[in-house]
């Protein structure tokens, strides 16, 4: 304790964090909730150890048992960590042991719903269903949404990518005011400029979706064809994220994202009632794109052609450090 002692006082920040590691593998949960507690008083005090305290709540929400992890997640909690706590609790930990132990509202909520697109089907609980207007189940027409790997020391948030393969542009198509669906499009991806570095563009084209590409500027790029589980999924990553440098939003803000776009693009105001109506992304063509080698970092090229409209929706959104 008296070694504990000076290092925070010493804000060693190095030493610091191999002992919140040392107690985290010692499986010592009760230390390391000393160690968050220590250093959060010791923060109000001008001490520079606030990142201690968040890795070690991070590493509670992590590989705690199910009460330790709830108590650190919160609305407020993990500003600087990998990811939001109640993402990583969620990740780790099945709905029926982290409930319990949720008392947030928000993160309750948010917690549930990750728990949802890891497989859970919850029928009964006390969430606030204004947070996040999605059912707590995944539907049938639903892609298996990719989900955040959260470790010790690092996280990954994998996405599978599709073969591209250039082609020559034509003449661009016409734009046309669509703003409901370039607004839901710029909305996935608008932690990218607001709270980083990156800049996003969306139109709407009489035309497909090379048409649409080109009123974007590219003389060329390279394109694939996707099946409609696979851009939505590609869209629920992007909506996740936060970017390069913004705060990570979570798996089940991007699939609010993707409702969103999906439900604009088949012309409904709000989703309706009816479960199987995402199964109408199967009317639409879906397209995922490039222009080439330029694109670097977080990036998320998407285009989809209504045949029966004409026409053809884009975005391109890039953040890169």
């Amino acid at each position: 304790m008296d070694r504990l002692v000076e290092m925070i006082e010493a804000s060693d920040l190095a030493a610091l964090t191999r002992h919140v590691d040392a107690t985290a593998v010692g499986g010592d949960w009760e230390a390391l909730v000393d160690i968050v507690e220590r250093c959060t008083e010791a923060v109000s005090r001008g001490k520079q150890v606030w990142a201690v305290a968040q890795y070690a709540e991070y590493r509670l929400a992590l590989e705690a048992p199910a009460a330790y992890a709830g108590s650190v997640v919160g609305d407020d909690r993990g500003g600087s960590a990998l990811g939001p706590l109640w993402e990583v609790a969620a990740a780790t930990h099945t709905w029926e042991e982290l409930e319990p132990h949720l008392g947030a509202p928000t993160s309750r909520a948010l917690a549930a719903h990750e728990r949802v697109v890891r497989g859970d089907a919850i029928t009964s609980a006390d969430i606030d269903d204004r947070i996040l207007e999605l059912p707590l189940r995944l539907l049938d027409w639903e892609p298996q949404y990719p989900l955040a790997e959260y470790r010790a020391d690092g996280a990954d948030f994998p996405l599978a990518v599709p073969s591209l393969e250039w082609v020559e542009l034509p003449d661009a198509g016409r734009r046309v005011e669509r703003d409901d669906v370039t607004e839901a499009m710029l909305d996935l991806v608008k932690p990218w400029w607001d709270e980083s570095s990156g800049h996003a563009v969306a139109a709407a084209v009489a035309g497909d979706v090379v048409d649409a590409i080109r009123s974007l500027g590219p003389r060329r790029a390279r394109v694939a064809r996707v099946t409609p589980g696979e851009a939505l999924a590609a869209m629920a990553w992007a909506g996740a994220s936060g970017g390069a440098y913004g705060r990570r939003r979570g798996t089940p803000v991007g699939r609010a994202g993707v409702w969103w776009i999906l439900g604009s693009l088949l012309g409904y105001e709000e989703p309706p009632d009816d479960p199987t109506w995402g199964r109408e992304a199967a009317e639409l063509e879906w397209w995922v794109w490039d222009p080439g080698d330029r694109v670097g970092g977080w990036s998320l090229h998407i285009g989809v052609h209504d045949p029966e409209d004409g026409l053809a929706f884009v975005l391109s959104a890039v953040d890169m450090r």
